[in-house]
């Protein structure tokens, strides 16, 4: 955990004001769906950051940065393979594409728009329903 997170000045530069833009939409759509404790932490191997999204001691998924790119973590299980396997319509080929070419189903995605931020936030149903679901 780090004990004071990067600023939005240090993101911007990291990540490009595009990228920065896109976290921040990625965000404040998983922040409209999900309360959740958020941590910052050192990230590993070639990541600068983990912004890690967590309730009850299970991980919701984690945000990693690095310079000039994003992605968002997402851990499946087998229960919650099979829920994702049966609304596979609901989601792009891309995405899916990046789902499929997993091996351990610790799945990377790059949003690089609106949509697929859209879509990730779509895919966490499959592991939590959210507050707005309640």
């Amino acid at each position: 955990m780090l004990e004071i997170p990067p600023t939005k000045e240090k993101m911007i530069n990291m990540l490009g004001s595009k990228l920065q833009t896109l976290w921040e939409e990625q965000c404040a759509a998983i922040e409209a769906k999900y309360e959740m404790e958020r941590i910052w932490s050192k990230a590993f191997k070639e990541w600068e950051y983990e912004y890690k999204y967590r309730r009850g001691g299970k991980t919701l998924c984690a945000l990693y940065a690095r310079k000039d790119d994003f992605g968002v973590m997402v851990i499946f299980g087998r229960e919650e393979r099979t829920k994702l396997e049966a609304r596979r319509s609901e989601f792009s080929e891309e995405l899916m594409k990046t789902y499929d070419d997993a091996t351990t189903y610790h799945v990377m995605f790059r949003p690089r728009n609106e949509e697929a931020i859209k879509q990730i936030v779509n895919m966490l149903s499959v592991k939590r329903r959210s507050n707005t679901n309640w």
